[in-house]
């Protein structure tokens, strides 16, 4: 009912930045709320951060001051802002779409994020 596609991942240096984007399509409710999960080598999948539809955001104490959330309502995207990053910030980072008082729990395929020190 809904796909995700992520992008923005890539390799770089411990202190860079990226940006990743995640497009979603399909059965589009309004009342929604998108985020970035990720997973580590030999780690479970953690939580990022999340956006709702109205701009209400949280974030792991892990990347507060570091990563940023933000979402285009009008093109259903969502993006992470990763400033000041560290290796162990190193993973598949997932978008998440969910529907508020509504059932529908869908994940993007991941986009590989390495940080070198």
């Amino acid at each position: 009912q809904v796909q995700l596609v992520e992008s923005g991942g890539g390799l770089v240096q411990a202190g860079g930045s990226l940006r990743l984007s995640c497009a979603a399509s399909g059965t589009i409710s309004s009342l929604n709320a998108m985020g970035w999960y990720r997973q580590a080598p030999g780690k479970q999948r953690e939580l990022v951060a999340t956006i709702t539809r109205g701009g209400s955001t949280n974030y792991a104490d892990s990347v507060k001051g570091r990563f940023t959330i933000s979402r285009d309502n009008a093109r259903d995207t969502v993006y992470l802002q990763m400033n000041s990053l560290k290796p162990e910030d190193t993973g598949v980072y997932y978008c998440r779409f969910y529907r508020i008082l509504a059932p529908g729990d869908y994940w993007g395929q991941g986009t590989q994020v390495f940080v070198s020190s």
